[in-house]
C-alpha cells in the first residue's frame, strides 16, 4: 500500500454552515506583513550616499572672488553663467554637488548669494566652480 492510498479518493470536506472562502480572500491572508514599520525606509536612508564638502584653498577662493568682481561689472548684460555648488543634506552628513546654468540677475552681497534670472538663489559660500557661459540662456 502506497502512502495516502486510503484517503486519496475521498471526497473533499465541505463546511455545513458557511461558504468556502474565495481564492482572492484566501490569498490576502498570506500577504506580506511588515513587522518593523519604517525599517525598509531606514535601511534605504542609511544606504543613500552623500558627497563630502570640498574645501577651497586660499588661492581658489581668491580666483572665485575675482570672477565675482568681473561678473558684477557685466551684470547689466545678464551674463550667462555656469555654477557648481554644494547642497548640504538635511538628514545626514555631507550633501551633493549640483551644476546649474542661467543668466545672472544680481549678486546679493548682504545675503551672500548669487541670484539667477529664474530667481534661483545660490549661496556664494557653497560655490566651488564658477564659469562664464558663452551661450546665454
Amino acid at each position: 500500500m502506497e502512502n495516502y492510498d486510503d484517503i486519496i479518493n475521498l471526497q473533499h470536506y465541505e463546511p455545513k454552515y458557511h461558504r468556502r472562502m474565495k481564492l482572492e480572500a484566501r490569498a490576502a491572508q498570506f500577504a506580506p506583513f511588515a513587522a518593523l514599520t519604517g525599517y525598509g525606509n531606514a535601511v534605504e536612508e542609511t544606504a543613500r550616499l552623500t558627497d563630502n564638502r570640498i574645501e577651497l584653498n586660499e588661492e581658489e577662493k581668491e580666483l572665485l572672488d575675482q570672477k565675482l568682481e568681473l561678473l558684477k561689472k557685466e551684470i547689466k548684460m545678464l551674463p550667462g553663467i555656469k555654477i557648481t555648488y554644494f547642497i548640504p543634506d538635511n538628514k545626514k552628513s555631507g550633501g551633493k554637488y549640483v551644476t546649474v546654468t542661467g543668466n545672472l540677475k544680481r549678486i546679493d552681497e548682504y545675503k551672500r548669494t548669487i541670484v539667477l534670472e529664474n530667481k534661483k538663489e545660490i549661496p556664494i559660500n557653497e560655490i566651488i566652480k564658477l564659469e562664464k557661459n558663452i551661450l546665454q540662456i
